[in-house]
């Protein structure tokens, strides 16, 4: 470590622009915040993170989702073990904290060769956006208790995540948590900023209620759920799905079709690109979050920043920034009834106009300042 109060030498190693998504957001973000505080930073990230067999889909963007770290490093490929490890003795060398961005078991056997070129010559923190999937396979559990035993300290957003880390390194680690940070999709600077729709006091013309679920598309997320609830609820209610389909959007095709509102739901699979985004939000009444599971989101978040309110689900993060009747309403996981009766309450009355009136951008500074601290201690 660098001396006491001093600059600290930090390294992450994860993805960073080109990748697309939040997690490459949060990386690029952290080290930004990092440097802006006195700490020298590089990210050790991606040439190759995944085999597009695991990963359906483009995994890196043309035009970037903010301003990209100049000291990035792109040298690791999935496919170079022998990378792995020249890439941990170099970060032995040069930081006195290496923080590995932990998403899937996927990235185990690369981060245990890092491990393997650092031989415990610099602290070692795995930064755990996920402790485990949310939909996990027998070996997930063997994989992350081998890599988040061999790290000096863990980092999660969420208690419920610190309580599986615990279980994983038996009680003996040090696991600390850390509500995740704003980190939001804007356009580089020499795009200039988004145009921020403004939120409509005035109901819709044609008095259609229109939701939005905006994200990556995986069972975890109860898109199905949704579905089932918007066929329970009112007629006047229209749905859009936004966002890459994990293994296509047929079977949801299906099931609004089986549901009988397949002319009420629009599915626009592929990524939304930053630049497209105010417009979406601005044809939405509400962002719906139906997630039967979660760790931590920007959603909530990102759907505020365009001044709409959100109906969620009471798992992970997702309540903690949700102020029920004030910006949002909250409802059950998994339940289709009593989401159904969140977007029937939406939908009624002048609710939506008194919600759209109670959301407010968020404030990242605080939550920043929490975070550095948490890490760096």
């Amino acid at each position: 470590m660098g001396a006491e109060g001093g600059p600290v030498r930090v390294a992450l190693v994860g993805p960073a622009h080109p990748y697309k998504g939040g997690g490459a957001r949060h990386t690029t973000e952290l080290a930004h915040r990092l440097t802006a505080v006195g700490h020298p930073t590089v990210i050790e990230s991606w040439l190759a993170q995944y085999p597009a067999l695991l990963y359906p889909g483009t995994q890196t963007l043309d035009s970037g989702e903010g301003e990209p770290f100049p000291g990035t490093r792109r040298h690791l490929a999935w496919y170079r073990p022998d990378g792995w490890l020249r890439a941990g003795r170099r970060l032995a060398a040069d930081a006195d904290l290496v923080v590995l961005t932990v998403f899937s078991p996927v990235q185990v056997p690369a981060y245990l060769g890092v491990l393997a070129g650092i031989r415990g010559r610099t602290r070692v923190v795995a930064l755990c956006h996920n402790v485990l999937p949310h939909e996990r396979r027998a070996v997930d559990v063997s994989l992350m208790r081998a890599l988040l035993r061999r790290c000096d300290a863990v980092l999660t957003h969420t208690p419920e995540q610190a309580r599986l880390a615990r279980g994983l390194v038996g009680g003996r680690g040090d696991v600390r948590t850390a509500a995740l940070p704003p980190h939001l999709p804007t356009h580089p600077p020499s795009h200039g900023p988004p145009d921020r729709p403004r939120p409509s006091d005035t109901d819709a013309a044609d008095g259609v209620r229109r939701l939005l679920f905006f994200g990556l598309v995986r069972p975890y997320k109860g898109v199905d759920v949704l579905l089932r609830a918007l066929a329970a609820g009112p007629p006047d209610v229209h749905l859009t799905v936004a966002g890459e389909f994990w293994g296509g959007p047929a079977e949801l095709a299906a099931l609004a079709a089986d549901l009988g509102v397949a002319d009420r739901v629009e599915l626009r699979s592929g990524y939304v690109p930053v630049e497209d985004m105010a417009a979406l939000f601005a044809a939405a009444d509400a962002v719906v979050l139906p997630y039967r599971s979660a760790t931590a989101t920007q959603n909530v978040w990102l759907a505020h920043e365009h001044g709409r309110p959100v109906i969620a689900t009471r798992t992970g993060g997702l309540p903690d920034h949700v102020r029920e009747g004030v910006d949002g309403l909250l409802c059950a996981p998994g339940d289709t009834i009593d989401l159904a009766r969140a977007i029937t309450e939406f939908a009624a009355g002048d609710t939506a106009q008194r919600l759209r009136r109670g959301v407010r951008p968020v404030d990242p500074e605080p939550y920043w300042r929490s975070y550095l601290d948490t890490l760096l201690a």
